[in-house]
């Protein structure tokens, strides 16, 4: 063998190895790559039946009144990414992001935060919401109309595209109890009540179970076909209809059971003997006269779960805020400064929470659900300390408080 054919011989061996070797580094390179990529494809994807973090956009694939008077509206939805939704209790709400136009037509949308019950039992492919147009007080002039209702009424529409956190919340069911179930609503305070009830009768069906339905006529009586259909399908779900101001042609055993308020001695009448857990949900007035009459008759209090409707312009369901009460002997007094208001104010025990001592006291503060999951409260806290009677849902950041379930540990300055 000739020296140049050597050579080549040589030259050709060494480009073959070094072409093999360029060939694994490349495919290491690209499996890293791979491995490196694949916890941020299921980062970004929610696993399915779990819940997911921050927002999530949910299409609107369908709009739906039920009730006569077309004031109530159920709105389905959707995950955009077509990822399996989370499972939730039923009871649970859902807290959604609205982009609402300003008080002129050239003024910008303004981000508000409202929380509206799952109105349906838990489906793999929508959520579904009943969200009651709510208008101006009628008994107080000047207050508006319920802002993020009157939006989703008349501004949302099929195809549109919201932005949702996942289910939250504790008015629940707890699927092993024995009890018998009581469900006490008032108005659109339903909503919780139907996904409950829904669940009952699917997985249940032998178990007893009421309904109370408080209205003021039979037009507001939202879902009425489908409950009718429940009542006459399952012989152990016992409904009444309560109206309190029936329209002249509501007929009574046609279109409502009984006449006037839910009231004890409604529910001494028409319930049987034995252990029942109550289930109340509806406007604060309710609330008000149905908790203390229960107490009254003896119900025990851990048989008796409630969740209220906040004020009008709201539109969410939340924790009762009552009316401020007198001070207790003895209740600690601190120092509250809203700083960016200029307020410095005695908190003295009254109020429920920071939320409602600042409304009572008109410094204007951002609220939503009114029950520590939304976070649209979450201000920060400059000075002194702030407890909680349960540990909210939301993650409060470091530095912050949630206003509408807080209330003073020691004198607070807050960035209000």
């Amino acid at each position: 063998m000739t020296a140049p054919l050597l050579l080549a011989w040589i030259c050709a061996a060494f480009a073959l190895e070094l072409a093999a070797g360029i060939a694994v580094v490349l495919v290491r390179r690209h499996r890293r790559i791979a491995l490196a990529a694949a916890p941020t494809a299921v980062q970004s994807t929610p696993r399915a039946g779990q819940a997911w973090a921050g927002w999530r956009e949910f299409r609107v694939v369908r709009r739906e009144f039920e009730d006569a008077a077309q004031t109530q509206c159920s709105f389905y939805l959707v995950p955009v990414d077509g990822a399996e939704l989370s499972e939730f209790k039923p009871g649970q709400y859902l807290t959604l992001a609205l982009d609402v136009a300003g008080d002129s037509g050239t003024a910008s949308p303004r981000p508000i935060t409202r929380c509206y019950s799952l109105s349906g039992r838990p489906h793999p492919l929508h959520y579904r919401i009943t969200v009651k147009r709510v208008g101006p007080p009628p008994l107080a002039q000047g207050l508006p109309p319920g802002v993020a209702s009157n939006h989703l009424h008349g501004r949302v529409r099929e195809g549109d595209v919201l932005r949702v956190k996942a289910p939250a919340g504790r008015f629940v069911i707890e699927p092993d109890d024995q009890t018998t179930p009581v469900l006490i609503a008032g108005g659109i305070g339903i909503t919780p009540l139907l996904a409950m009830l829904n669940w009952w009768l699917a997985e249940l069906p032998g178990r007893p179970i009421h309904l109370y339905y408080g209205l003021r006529h039979s037009r507001e009586h939202a879902f009425r076909p489908w409950l009718e259909q429940q009542a006459a399908a399952h012989p152990h779900f016992h409904l009444t209809v309560a109206c309190s101001r029936p329209d002249p042609g509501d007929e009574p055993g046609r279109d409502f059971q009984h006449l006037g308020h839910i009231d004890i001695e409604l529910l001494r009448r028409t319930l049987s003997a034995g252990h029942h857990r109550f289930y109340v949900c509806g406007p604060p007035a309710m609330l008000s006269g149905v908790l203390p009459a229960l107490r009254g008759w003896g119900v025990a209090p851990q048989d008796i779960c409630h969740e209220a409707f906040g004020p009008a312009s709201g539109d969410a369901p939340g924790a009762v805020t009552p009316s401020p009460a007198s001070p207790e002997p003895g209740a600690a007094s601190f120092e509250v400064r809203f700083a960016r208001s200029g307020r410095t104010l005695a908190w003295d025990g009254r109020d429920a929470s920071l939320l409602a001592f600042a409304e009572r006291h008109a410094v204007a503060v951002d609220s939503g659900c009114r029950a520590g999951s939304c976070g649209s409260c979450e201000t920060r806290l400059i000075e002194g300390q702030v407890g909680y009677a349960e540990p909210p849902d939301h993650d409060i950041a470091p530095g912050h408080c949630l206003l509408c379930v807080g209330t003073p540990r020691s004198a607070l300055v807050i960035d209000a």
